[in-house]
């Protein structure tokens, strides 16, 4: 005989099987579940990246209401708090960032004016999930 059994090979499979679908089953989501609100450090940008390409592909536009956010998905829409004033705003995220430690938000020019940010530079805010433009979920096609 050439070694073969069918028993032992019947139970490697079945054990294979139970393997695969244990460790998949241990993974973890492909996003992550997001605070629904929070306290972040919130800054701005401006000017130096008017008309230059976002992480999104769109072009900047700082009098726009938009943001940068190192995690949450392009075209999710945030309600923005600044805790000193009070003042809120409603931005979309299109663009990653910021790139500066001990910050967390990255506001458009327009949508940190609106808050009273421009003075400050910088502001602790509250951020509130508020949904997600389904425009900028991509469906991805297989061949």
């Amino acid at each position: 005989m050439n070694g073969f059994n069918g028993t032992n090979f019947i139970a490697r499979h079945l054990i294979c099987c139970l393997l695969l679908i244990f460790l998949t089953s241990c993974a973890p989501a492909r996003y992550e579940a997001y605070p629904e609100s929070g306290y972040a450090v919130a800054s701005w940008y401006g000017r130096d990246f008017h008309g230059k390409p976002t992480s999104s592909g769109e072009i900047f536009d700082m009098n726009a209401l938009t943001c940068a956010h190192r995690e949450y998905p392009f075209g999710t829409l945030l309600k923005v708090t600044n805790v000193s004033n009070n003042k809120s705003v409603d931005c979309l995220v299109n663009d990653r960032g910021p790139f500066v430690a001990g910050r967390d938000l990255d506001l458009s020019y327009a949508a940190a004016r609106e808050i009273g940010l421009i003075g400050t530079g910088t502001s602790k805010v509250r951020i509130q999930y508020i949904g997600r433009d389904t425009e900028y979920i991509k469906v991805v096609k297989y061949l």
